[in-house]
């Protein structure tokens, strides 16, 4: 249970808040019973018992939302959670300090007035009451998916990178091959960058599998890559099994959790991608250069090589 669900719970067993019927976005751990949770992070979301992707019905007495080191993010799930409550409702915000919720409590009370707040576990806990005044434009905005860098691509906060192609991607683009052919795979494909890349640049690709634990991300690639070639799928690689056997798999692996590094999150894709791979399958990966993933490379692959390494990010091409 992170900090700021911890204080979350105190704010209800201190008797501050009342318990009533309520939705919880980005929930964790609920601080009571029969509440209507929303979690899109797939990990997190097998964690609870009972869950949905997405929220639709609103009309709730009390809201929840958990906030994340995102800014716009908790901009987006702020506007959402005010437009699932009720007129008269509560809506509940709960974060870390080093995540910035004392300055996101400022930006609440800018847009909608009074607001009443807790301090616990290192969190901050604030709350107000839906009346007349309403999210400002710009957050609502980030609710949905729009468009991002050049225009030609749609994404929405709570996406790695959700704005622009990041570099590590970017860089990963040039050095994959033309020659890719058959069925492939996109590891934690994000909004659609590399997936859409390889299928505009190897002509023999049959199929391609994008696969993401964000379904911020399936729904935002989805839009983007509408080849019929690409399926993408909602799964936590690292807890459930890729949906096929490959040709080849390129990948961008995550390394964070919140902000922590946690390099065993790429660690886990390596393996999985050497056990997802048909014998003599190519495996094309970029990573930050410093990360440990040379012995399992050399572990789980019969050769492996590097095709490009700036002073951040190392592209390497595995063979089973």
């Amino acid at each position: 249970m992170s900090q700021a669900t911890r204080a979350l719970a105190h704010a209800f067993d201190t008797g501050a808040l009342a318990p009533r019927r309520a939705f919880f976005l980005r929930a964790e751990d609920p601080p009571f019973a029969e509440i209507d949770a929303e979690q899109s992070f797939r990990p997190a979301y097998l964690r609870l018992k009972q869950a949905v992707p997405r929220l639709e019905k609103g009309g709730h007495e009390l809201g929840l939302v958990l906030l994340t080191k995102h800014k716009e993010e908790n901009f987006a799930n702020i506007a959402r959670g005010w437009s699932l409550l009720a007129p008269g409702g509560t809506l509940v915000s709960a974060g870390a300090n080093d995540d910035g919720a004392a300055s996101l409590e400022k930006h609440v009370a800018r847009a909608f007035g009074v607001v009443d707040t807790l301090s616990k576990f290192h969190s901050r806990v604030f709350w107000f009451t839906k009346r007349e005044a309403t999210p400002p434009d710009y957050w609502r905005q980030l609710t949905s998916l729009q468009p991002v860098g050049d225009g030609s691509w749609l994404s929405q906060p709570g996406v790695f990178s959700w704005d622009h192609v990041d570099d590590g991607s970017a860089l990963l683009a040039v050095h994959l091959p033309g020659d890719l052919a058959g069925h492939v795979a996109d590891f934690g494909c994000g909004w659609g960058f590399l997936t859409r890349h390889v299928l505009a640049t190897c002509p023999a690709v049959t199929k391609i599998d994008g696969i993401d634990a964000e379904h911020r991300a399936i729904e935002a690639a989805r839009a983007n890559v509408p080849d019929p070639r690409a399926t993408f799928h909602w799964l936590d690689l690292i807890a459930e099994a890729a949906p096929a056997s490959y040709d080849a798999i390129v990948c961008n692996p995550p390394f964070h959790a919140g902000r922590a590094a946690e390099p065993a999150l790429g660690q886990g894709f390596i393996a999985v991608a050497a056990h997802a791979l048909k014998p003599g399958g190519r495996f094309y990966m970029v990573a930050n250069r410093g990360l440990p993933y040379e012995p399992l490379l050399k572990a789980n692959f019969t050769s492996f090589e590097t095709l490009a390494d700036n002073n951040k990010f190392r592209v390497t091409r595995a063979v089973r």
